[in-house]
């Protein structure tokens, strides 16, 4: 509090705050969103960290005239009285009767880009051109603000449950799942690759902490130039020891994303309603194994050449059939062929030929994949081996299962495919901040 011209002002007062100080002085910091002149007073829109607030300026309020120096974009310091008003729907809305705006920072240029609209019309590209510009509109920042609570929710759930949450280094000395999609770097004239993935650190953590996570970036050297792919994005993970059963994992992440959703229809019910998001309802998610579901699309797709995977079409399938039957916006399909998973991923006893894993498909692209991990010291390195890769220039991973493993598997999760569907994007660059794939590494 401090007194102004003998007012009593609320200094920095969020709009939640604003009904409760109703008839009072408040002082209010943001950046001047957009202004609509009228012929003798004027609505100011004042953007903050998570919210517009409306100021009205007119003679009548004060002796303060508006300038020039009031443009768009300009940093500045709004005082006024706080008075209720309603909208067109009839719901209370609180505004601000400017007394004074104090212009702390100027723009030095026009925006290349319109952003005091309900959203950017201009073509992606251009949007991401002008991200840190475009990223000031409310929509889209609140598309980032969404995500927080994704991430927030994963944070949160796991904590509860007794996961320790952990960092894992980016430069690797081997890449987690094998194959060519990993980036190479030149490290003090030794090969090093940036990590696909925190799996070998994540697993060597589990007789430490028995369970761990972490919310952290991963980068797929993969040549893909889709509306789903990044070559670089954030992947929540997960691994857990001491598990019965794979279907631990699958039970573990149900909860996760339960509270995931809960919590943006909740803490996050603004941006949910800016941005119509369809958040869905989970009770169960149902499964299918993969010798079934690929049976299924065979007869009902035609043209369907791998057998060893899902191709985009099969996962529309799959993601309408677990609608259709369940009415599950979400669908497992577990024990995947054991050519198709890395060496890690133990296989199914009962049938070598399939593994003890599973991905999470939700409205038909797929978000997670999964599963159990082998932690028997003899039966990693034989599969190594019969991989064709040399177990000793795995050495360091090896000492988890050298020296003792629980029983363990885990799974990761990646962020912006996740948001990309809860929003309907169409293309997942949409999801993703500053996205980075095969042609664009600015801004």
């Amino acid at each position: 509090m401090q007194e102004i011209d003998g007012n009593i002002v609320c200094t920095s007062l969020p709009y939640s705050e604003f009904k409760r100080h109703e008839g009072e002085v408040a002082t209010v910091k943001g950046f001047i969103h957009n202004i609509r002149e009228m012929s003798d007073f004027a609505f100011i829109l004042l953007r903050t960290a998570r919210e517009l607030i409306q100021c009205v300026y007119s003679p009548e309020f004060s002796d303060f005239r508006l300038s020039d120096k009031v443009v768009e974009q300009a940093a500045a310091k709004v005082t006024g009285k706080i008075v209720k008003s309603e909208t067109r729907d009839g719901s209370e809305r609180f505004e601000l009767q400017i007394h004074n705006i104090e212009i702390i920072s100027s723009p030095a240029a026009i925006p290349p880009v319109v952003i005091s609209k309900k959203q950017v019309n201009c073509d992606l590209a251009v949007n991401l051109d002008n991200r840190p510009v475009t990223l000031r509109n409310p929509k889209e920042r609140a598309v980032f603000k969404l995500q927080e609570g994704i991430q927030r929710g994963f944070r949160e759930y796991l904590q509860g449950e007794g996961f320790t949450e952990i960092h894992t280094p980016k430069i690797n000395f081997a890449g987690a799942e094998g194959g060519t999609n990993v980036f190479k770097l030149d490290y003090f004239g030794k090969t090093v690759f940036l990590a696909q993935s925190p799996q070998l650190y994540k697993q060597a953590l589990v007789p430490v902490y028995e369970r761990v996570f972490e919310i952290a970036p991963v980068f797929r050297a993969e040549h893909h130039d889709t509306c789903r792919h990044l070559n670089e994005y954030i992947s929540m993970d997960f691994e857990m020891g001491f598990i019965d059963s794979f279907t631990d994992i699958m039970n573990t992440e149900t909860g996760v994303l339960k509270y995931i959703m809960n919590l943006l229809k909740t803490e996050y019910a603004a941006e949910v309603e800016m941005l119509k998001a369809d958040i869905p309802e989970i009770t169960s998610i149902p499964c299918i194994r993969f010798k079934d579901a690929k049976e299924m699309c065979v007869k009902k797709l035609k043209n369907i050449t791998d057998m060893k995977d899902f191709e985009p079409e099969e996962e529309a399938f799959l993601g309408k059939w677990a609608k259709q039957q369940f009415n599950s916006d979400f669908l497992f399909v577990t024990h995947y062929l054991s050519k198709k998973r890395p060496f890690y991923t133990m296989d199914d006893p009962e049938d070598p030929e399939v593994t003890l894993s599973f991905d999470l498909l939700f409205r038909g692209i797929e978000i997670t994949s999964g599963g159990q991990r082998i932690h028997d010291y003899n039966m990693q390195v034989e599969k190594m081996k019969r991989l064709g890769m040399n177990p000793e220039e795995f050495e360091t991973y090896l000492m988890l299962h050298k020296y003792g493993a629980p029983p363990h598997g885990g799974l990761g999760l990646g962020l912006e495919r996740l948001t990309m569907h809860l929003l309907g994007f169409k293309n997942i660059r949409n999801a993703a901040m500053f996205p980075r794939d095969i042609n664009r590494v600015t801004p």
